[in-house]
Parts: C-alpha cells; structure tokens; sequence
C-alpha cells in the first residue's frame, strides 16, 4: 500500500536518497551508473509515498508516463552532473546532480500529464528512427555508423563544440521561436530569414555610427533590429488582411526584396568599408556597444559563450507567457485554432494577423544580435545567412513550444558541429544533413500518429467513466 506524505517532505526524502545512494555506489561503481541506480531508487520513494496524476492508476500512465519520467530524471541527473563536474571534483559534482535527478523524479511522477509524455515518446521514437536510417545510408556508402557517431559524439562533446554549440544553438532558437509565433496562428513566416538579416545591416550600421555610453548604446541597436524586423514583417500581415496576399508568397518574395537591399546598402559607397582581404561591412560598433560573453576558461574552451543568450531565454519566457498568461496569447492560439470561432467570439482576426506577424518580424530581428554583439561587431558579407529557413526546422522539430525549442536547437546545433570533424576522418560531413532532415519528417509523422492514438485513447478512458458513472446511477436507483 501506497503512503501518501506532504509534497515538501516526499521531495526532501527522495533527494536524500538520491544524494546518499550516489555517494555509496560511487565508491565501487563508476560515477555515471552510480547516479543512475541512485535516481531510479529516488524515483522509487517518489512512487511509494508521493500523489501522482489523476491518471496515475491507469495502464496507460503505467506503462508510459512512469517510465518517461524515470528516464528524463536520470537524464536530468546526468546532465546537472556533468556540468557540475566542470566545476567541481567528481566525488561532490555526481552526489549533487543526484539531488537534481531525484527532484526531478518526484516532481515528474507527481506533475507529468499524458499528453506531454506522448509529445515526449514521439520524438523519442523519431529520434531512433532518424539514426537508425542514418546508419543505413552509412552502411549503404561503406561507411561504419558506429564509429562515425562515435567519433561525432566525442568531437561535439569537447569544450569548444559545447560553446559552439551553445552560441549557435542561441541564434537558432530565436529565428524558431519567430517562427513558432506565425505558426500559433497558421501563419508561415518564411521571411524571418530576409527580416533578420535586413534588420541586422540596419542595427550594426546604426550602432557603427554613433558611440553611445555602455547601456544605451546595446539597446539602440537592439531597438533598431527590433523595429526593422517588425516593419518588415508588418508588411506581409497588412497584404494578407488588406489584399488577401497569402503570407507565404509575400514573405517569399520580402526575403528576395531584402537580399536585393542588403546587397545595394553593403556597398563602399553607402555603408560599407574595406575589412580585411576580400570582404566589407559596415563601421565596427564601437565597445561601449559590445555584449560581453560568459567566460568558459574553467571548463577548457577558448572562446565565450555569448551573453545574449539571456536575451534568448527572456524571450522564450515571455513567448510562453504571452501565449499561456495574456489575453492576446489565448485569441492568437482560438484564431490559430478556427478563425471563424474566434471572430463569432468577438476577435478582430484581422489585427491579430497582423500583430501576430510583427511580433513574430520583431523576434526575428533580435536573430543576429548574439552574433553581432557578442563576436563580429559589423554586418559583413560572411555574416551567417540561412538562418530563418533553419527555424522553420528547429519549430516543428520542437512543437512551437518554448522548451521543446531550446533542445531542437541545441541537438540542431550538436548535428552541425559534431559533423566537422567528419571531413578530417574521410566521411561526408553532409551526412548531418540527412539526420537533420530524417528526423524532421520522423517527428512529424510519428508525432501525428501518436497523437491520434492518444486521442482515442482519451475518448476510451471517458467512454468508459460515463459507462461506470451511468453503471453507479442505476445501481443507485435499484
């Protein structure tokens, strides 16, 4: 028998199981499998004397949810502890993200729903079948899959590829989330790629003009990129409710008109000047314009991490809160849902697609700022295009949710990174390419498929209440 205890209490206990198994396993195992044994104990108290979901006696939370939560705690555990691990000696680091793993386990138990842990299998599932196609198309070149994703693995795990990683990762998931926007409301932005890059020339020949003291002079240029992208944005959404332009075609087009303007304005006789052998960009921003990074010396890596990475994170929470806590998130996501019930209900669908489209363009805008900020300092020729077609991916891959996002743009960035060292080993580094791809369709497939079956599966599970409440009424009556 189960004995259900105060959330604080049942937290505490499974923590101190965690830490205190990690601790003496360590002494005899290897540091990782110690933490991995300790986390499922954790998770074990978790079940024996913590309240799970409503759900929690059912078959299919049994034989789904618990597993998952079990295993993203000893994921979470294993990660906490490897960065931990950067910092401090081994003995200390794995203990303490064991604590992490087993408060991760007993808050997932107790919180995670059905529907999440079905998004997660999903992509779990696509992800093996991605690399399992990968491999096939190894074997099918002569080429061995394990030790390719061996030596990806261990060449994207170094230092320097977790910061590049990182500082890319970064780009990519504000150029999704700008996409995720337009998508709440069966909108494709396909143009975030021309708004970013149009609004990055603007806001580093600005910021290259003027020197502004510390502070102000980061946030003219980032309040330049930030009106650029959402007039240019601005412009499909008005087409769309004034003329009844499908924003896909006009974005399409914006993107062309935008590469026509970089390419007339990033010139010697406008806002360009000679930088370096064969190549020009506009007046380097001055320092008092610079974003500085975060120092990875500690862990071995000779270059920062970008410091606009907060501003990636900031903008993920406010993209959840404004669609989750506003007003205008909940007649975005009604409009996304059926624009026809959300006018009945009184929303004025053409200003929502219109609003919707220059929040997107002005979260587009902010794409090249970590880059532009934090390491180039000028918008040159070399500056990274492609950009915006790239967060198209990462939004599906993560389900135009803010989460979901960051680790399809990490994983996203890993593929591109790990790839590098395939050119060095005689392997086409271009087989990333296919991962990447692989998994996209996978997870769009799969993920419908598994939808649907969850969805049937829930018309069962009421089906079958209204059957026993019907069954208690009668009863109740004889």
């Amino acid at each position: 028998m189960r004995t259900s205890i105060s959330a604080p209490v049942g937290a505490v206990l499974a923590c101190v199981v965690g830490a205190a198994v990690t601790a003496v396993l360590d002494l005899t195992l290897i540091a990782p499998a110690a933490l991995a044994i300790a986390v499922a104990a954790a998770f074990v108290v978790a079940v024996l004397v913590g309240s799970a979901t409503p759900d929690a006696d059912s078959a299919l939370h049994r034989g789904l949810v618990a597993p998952i939560a079990l295993v993203l705690s000893v994921v979470a555990g294993l990660l906490a502890a490897v960065l931990l691990d950067l910092w401090l000696i081994e003995p200390v680091a794995y203990p303490l993200g064991a604590l992490a793993g087993s408060a991760a386990a007993f808050r997932l138990y107790r919180r995670l729903g059905t529907t999440l842990a079905l998004a997660i299998a999903a992509v779990a599932v696509a992800g093996v079948l991605a690399l399992a196609i990968t491999a096939v198309v190894l074997l099918a070149t002569g080429v061995d899959p394990v030790y390719t994703f061996g030596r990806m693995l261990s060449y994207g795990t170094e230092p320097n590829s977790l910061v590049t990683v990182v500082n890319t990762g970064t780009t990519y998931y504000l150029s999704a989330v700008a996409v995720a926007i337009g998508f709440k409301m069966k909108l494709f932005n396909i143009g975030v790629d021309g708004q970013y890059r149009l609004a990055a020339l603007l806001a580093a020949a600005v910021g290259g003009a003027w020197v502004l003291p510390p502070g102000l002079h980061q946030f003219v240029i980032i309040l330049v990129a930030v009106v650029v992208g959402g007039f240019w944005a601005g412009i499909a959404g008005y087409l769309k409710v004034a003329r009844g332009v499908s924003e896909v075609i006009s974005t399409i087009m914006l993107n062309a008109v935008a590469t026509g303007i970089t390419a007339y304005l990033l010139s010697t006789d406008r806002l360009a000047i000679e930088i370096g052998t064969n190549n020009i960009g506009t007046q380097p921003i001055a320092e008092s314009g610079w974003v500085p990074g975060f120092p990875t010396d500690f862990m071995g890596a000779g270059r920062p991490v970008f410091g606009l990475v907060l501003l990636a994170a900031a903008v993920g929470v406010g993209y959840w809160l404004m669609l989750n806590r506003t007003r205008f998130g909940f007649d975005l996501r009604a409009t996304g849902q059926s624009a026809t019930a959300a006018q009945a209900s009184g929303v004025d669908v053409k200003k929502m697609v219109v609003a919707s489209m220059v929040i997107s363009g002005m979260v587009a805008g902010l794409v090249g700022m970590p880059q532009l900020l934090g390491d180039s300092h000028y918008y040159a020729l070399d500056f990274p295009v492609g950009l915006g077609f790239t967060g198209i991916a990462i939004a599906l891959l993560g389900r135009n949710h803010p989460v979901g996002i960051v680790f399809a743009s990490l994983f996203w960035a890993f593929l591109n990174q790990s790839s590098q060292i395939l050119d060095f080993e005689g392997i086409p580094k271009e087989i990333a390419v296919v991962t990447q791809a692989m998994i996209v369709l996978t997870v769009v497939v799969v993920y419908e498929v598994v939808h649907r079956w969850g969805r049937r599966y829930q018309q069962q599970q009421v089906g079958r209440e209204l059957g026993r409440a019907e069954a208690e009424s009668e009863e109740a009556k004889s």
